[in-house]
């Protein structure tokens, strides 16, 4: 099966750069502790990566 990738927005963007707004943002992130779901690529991952200090990366199989 498929890997996904939970990611939960853990810690506040208020004060963060603008860069890790928008990424924050294009990850579908708006709220603390709102959840989405995206496949397991690179390119999720190197997003979730510039965001590791306010978020948290479970992999679940979909």
């Amino acid at each position: 099966m498929a890997k996904k990738l939970k990611i939960t927005l853990k810690k506040s963007l208020i004060g963060q750069s603008k860069k890790q707004r928008e990424t924050a943002a294009a990850l579908g992130l708006r709220k603390l502790h709102q959840s989405v779901v995206h496949e397991d690529v690179p390119s999720i991952r190197g997003m979730a990566k510039k965001l590791e200090h306010l978020v948290t990366v479970e992999e679940i199989e979909a």
